[in-house]
């Protein structure tokens, strides 16, 4: 596995970021899930890209207590799913849409609450003021990109559901692990960054799996 370059030029990593997104074939998945979408933050902190989670709060109807990338259902008035990611992610986190810049999206997810989740790519201002919604968000987290290239922070499970065998992934972070949907979509996220993706082209496209690491 390839790893970010911690001490690279952030400009640079942005510019090859935004490359690969734009150079790449994304999969998208056909019309029937409820469409939705996720913004992945980045900011800068200490001249390294991090990526902002959020732990939701136990109460929620779907993916309570998960970490997960800020974003929800789209709207109608929403004019596509950047547009969606960002008002999500102004409600949850209190980023204003004016202050992200798109580099582009990843492959589409579906979840296993039938939600069809486009994920997108996007920095925000190191610094940055942020109000969390605490009706939705427990706490947050933010994670350096080298972090994930650590050895021990990532492994993959198999698990057999409705008569098929899925691949699970963890990415763990102190006593966090990121799992299930965000997991996969980080995954995705990684392999483009690090240009690890074509043997693993398909994977956020398949169906979410409903295990919790604590069974």
């Amino acid at each position: 596995m390839k790893s970010q370059e911690p001490g690279g030029d952030p400009v640079l990593i942005r510019e090859k970021l935004r490359a690969a997104l734009a150079s790449r074939t994304r999969v998208p998945m056909a019309a029937g899930p409820v469409p939705a979408a996720v913004l992945l933050p980045l900011f800068l902190r200490q001249g390294e890209y991090h990526l902002l989670f959020t732990k939701r709060t136990p109460h929620l109807t779907h993916h309570s207590g998960e970490i997960s990338f800020p974003g929800g259902v789209c709207d109608p008035g929403d004019l596509d799913s950047a547009d969606t990611a960002l008002r999500e992610a102004w409600e949850e986190v209190g980023i204003s849409p004016s202050d992200v810049e798109i580099l582009g999206e990843l492959d589409d997810c579906h979840s296993i609450h039938n939600y069809l989740v486009t994920p997108v790519v996007g920095v925000f201002p190191p610094n940055y003021q942020l109000t969390v919604n605490d009706a939705e968000i427990e706490r947050l987290i933010e994670v350096p990109l080298s972090h994930f290239a650590k050895p021990g922070v990532f492994r993959m499970e198999h698990r057999h559901w409705q008569g098929k065998l899925h691949t699970v992934y963890f990415y763990q972070h102190g006593a966090d692990e990121i799992w299930g949907l965000t997991a996969r979509i980080l995954k995705n996220f990684l392999d483009v960054l690090w240009g690890t993706e074509s043997a693993s082209k398909e994977e956020c496209g398949q169906e979410d799996f409903p295990y919790s690491p604590n069974d």
